[in-house]
């Protein structure tokens, strides 16, 4: 997993930047429990619309873009999303924030369903 010890939105999470803009960042334990309710408040609050997906074992997209700005956050399994060359092994905590008209996939990593928070900012 690509991560540098610095903070990239305030002081409560480390991340990495890359430089198509896209972002990696990861919830800390001083951020509290990583409960559903509480990343997507803290989604919510950073302006993105959220919705709840579960992606079963063997789930795959295609390389794709969004017309919007789109932030994925894993609550539970793995999910490898590949930008530009450079793949995200993400896990429970991983939040990955991807700018509108930027080319990626993504597929489920290993037979755990991921639970997914996708973030859309209108």
């Amino acid at each position: 997993l690509r991560r540098n010890g610095s903070a990239s939105r305030g002081a409560r999470r480390s991340g990495v930047s890359d430089p198509a803009g896209v972002r990696l960042e990861s919830w800390q334990d001083d951020d509290g429990p990583l409960t559903e309710k509480r990343v997507m408040g803290f989604l919510e609050r950073e302006g993105y619309e959220v919705a709840v997906y579960a992606y079963r074992e063997g789930t795959v997209f295609e390389e794709h873009t969004h017309p919007h700005d789109k932030c994925e956050a894993v609550l539970g399994g793995f999910f490898l999303v590949t930008v530009g060359g450079v793949a995200y092994e993400m896990k429970p905590g991983d939040l990955l924030y991807i700018p509108a008209g930027t080319p990626h996939s993504a597929e489920v990593v290993g037979r755990r369903t991921v639970v997914s928070l996708d973030g859309t900012r209108w």
